[in-house]
């Protein structure tokens, strides 16, 4: 049995106390953040489903069709399915979204929800999508209060990223967004991404897995006095001297969301951005006469556009990985020639060991995919005890990782071939490396967006019928978050404009369900190359990942003469970046996954 059975049913008794028919439970925490702390894993505690996104439906008294519902998206089908039991049906999001469940019930609802875990947009689609139905703002969450032994909130330190590495000191970026609010009129503007504050501050922390960061929302008002609120911790001497120095109060977060707390004085007008800010701000709001000013948040283009210390950072910080992962490939293949086969979590273990060999180190960007054989066609995957599985001769090995360091984050995925690889996985193999060569080699005048450019990638798939659902590019942070908006390469991607300085991956792939999965991933840099008609510049992209590419499931003949040209440009750079760190065995290994095809 499932243990989400028995916590579904005092979930169900606890509805029931408040009157509603449905409540909806997001995977999202009060920050809207791809990883959350333990005390907000609400979804993975009543459901077992432990992928990053997705939404619970459930009834207060399921009957008949009525069956509590996860939705989540291409990338996580298969995977909830496994997880989760059979009291919960599992939905593709792409192919019935709530809205269209919503549209599909046969009577009105009184629908629960907490307002501290979705955002303002969130509530008012939701509520477009079928006037029917009757929302109810849930306040304590009706989780936390059938959750007996609920994790404590986070208490990580908070350190300062030096402008050394930041590239600007906070006044200045402060300075900057003061001018914009000032421009705009408002009275001050409620930030509520953490990323974007911590890149503001320049600070980072550990308040959660995988991201650097402490958990917060700021208020930053237009006369430069700020109010900082977060979980309550001890800050070292240093950091408290720092935040006086920038006008920088620090408040609980636990008083804001029960309200004990003004936003503002009565009458203010703030900037906020509706697509990522909790719909409680609106509840406050018109509790204490402020008037929310819905935008963009103002620090999304900056820290996306990284300035040229982030990339000198950044580029160092793809040596050291580059390197890293490097070393564990020659490794894999010497144990496989000897007929060592490690499993999943063994990769993953000694990934991690190559990385951390190196002093600016400081954890995993997200938890390693390391898909053997069928494994690797699970989008997500993450091996466990129970699913590890032993690499075999014969199949593929997926391997997606990165790794956070002090100067910058990274983000790659390689496709390893176990033994000799079919002419299926070569054909396939290929068809999604010649995308990848197609994307990073455009060239395209300023004011293109990702959507714009994500068909380069699939291209070659579709020509043979073939596509993969999950987006080509996200962007990546600068020692902050391994996903990062605004601008994104993919079908429905982001309407943002790609721009220099920004990072983004490049990541086509290939999953054939029960077989094998495929994906190569670099990053890369947006940079000015020329003049483009009209005034325009003309941008490209430059690869910031330094690691080799298998060729052994490259179909050559299938390459044209300018993606073998890139290929062996692209090898002849990881030799001569690696080469000089590596020796003996591991030198020798280096020159011969890297030479010419």
């Amino acid at each position: 049995m499932h243990i989400s059975q028995p916590r579904l049913l005092a979930l169900q008794a606890q509805l029931n106390t408040v009157s509603v028919d449905v409540y909806l439970q997001p995977m999202a925490d009060e920050f809207q953040g791809e990883y959350t702390p333990d005390c907000a894993a609400r979804l993975p505690w009543l459901t077992d489903f432990t992928g990053s996104a997705g939404l619970g439906a459930f009834w207060a008294a399921p009957h008949g069709q009525r069956r509590h519902t996860l939705f989540v998206d291409g990338r996580y089908t298969l995977q909830a399915t496994q997880q989760v039991s059979a009291d919960i049906q599992v939905c593709n999001s792409g192919e019935q979204p709530l809205g269209a469940w919503l549209r599909a019930q046969d009577a009105a609802l009184t629908i629960g929800f907490d307002p501290w875990l979705v955002t303002h947009d969130q509530v008012v689609s939701w509520a477009q999508a079928d006037t029917r139905h009757r929302w109810v703002g849930l306040a304590p969450n009706p989780v936390d209060a059938i959750w007996a032994e609920r994790p404590a909130p986070p208490a990580g330190e908070v350190v300062l990223q030096p402008e050394a590495l930041a590239g600007m000191p906070a006044s200045e970026k402060h300075a900057a967004l003061l001018a914009q609010l000032g421009e705009a009129g408002v009275d001050g503007a409620i930030f509520t991404l953490p990323d974007g504050i911590n890149w503001l501050l320049n600070i980072r922390g550990n308040d959660i897995p995988f991201n650097p960061l402490m958990l917060s929302y700021l208020i930053l008002k237009t006369d430069g006095s700020s109010k900082l609120y977060t979980y309550e911790r001890t800050y070292v001497q240093d950091v408290q001297a720092y935040f006086s120095g920038l006008g920088v109060m620090l408040a609980p977060l636990a008083d804001l969301w029960a309200g004990n707390m003004p936003l503002a004085p009565a009458g203010a007008r703030l900037w906020i951005d509706p697509s990522v800010a909790a719909e409680g701000f609106w509840q406050l709001a018109a509790g204490q006469g402020i008037t929310l000013v819905p935008q963009a948040d103002p620090t999304l283009l900056p820290k996306a556009c990284k300035n040229t210390t982030e990339l000198a950072g950044i580029r160092a910080a793809h040596q050291r990985d580059g390197l890293a992962l490097s070393r564990f490939l020659c490794w894999l293949d010497q144990q496989i020639e000897a007929g060592k086969l490690p499993d999943e979590l063994t990769v993953v273990a000694t990934l991690e060991r190559f990385r951390s060999e190196s002093p600016d180190y400081r954890q995993p960007s997200f938890a390693t995919i390391a898909g053997a054989g069928p494994n690797g066609a699970i989008v997500h995957y993450r091996a466990d005890t129970q699913s590890n599985r032993r690499l075999k001769k014969g199949e593929l090995l997926l391997l997606d990782s990165g790794g956070q360091y002090a100067d910058g984050t990274t983000d790659v995925t390689r496709t390893v071939a176990i033994g000799e690889p079919t002419g299926p996985m070569k054909e396939h193999y290929t068809r999604v490396l010649k995308g990848h060569i197609a994307l990073v080699t455009a060239r395209f005048p300023e004011g293109t967006t990702g959507p714009q450019l994500d068909v380069l990638a699939r291209q070659f798939l579709w020509q043979a019928g073939l596509d993969y659902d999950h987006g080509t590019g996200h962007g990546v942070g600068a020692y902050l978050c391994v996903h990062e908006g605004p601008a994104r390469i993919a079908k429905r991607g982001s309407s943002v404009a790609l721009a220099p300085g920004m990072v983004l991956s490049n990541e086509p792939g290939y999953y054939a369900a029960g077989k094998y999965g495929i994906r190569i991933e670099n990053l890369v840099a947006v940079e000015v190359v020329g003049a483009a008609p009209h005034g325009k510049a003309l941008l490209g992209f430059d690869t910031l990942t330094l690691a080799p590419i298998d060729t052994r499931l490259v179909d050559v003949a299938m390459l044209s003469s300018d993606e073998r040209n890139w290929l062996n440009d692209y090898h002849r750079r990881v030799y001569k970046t690696h080469a000089a760190a590596m020796h003996g065995l591991e030198k020798e290994w280096l020159a011969s996954a890297t030479r010419a095809v």
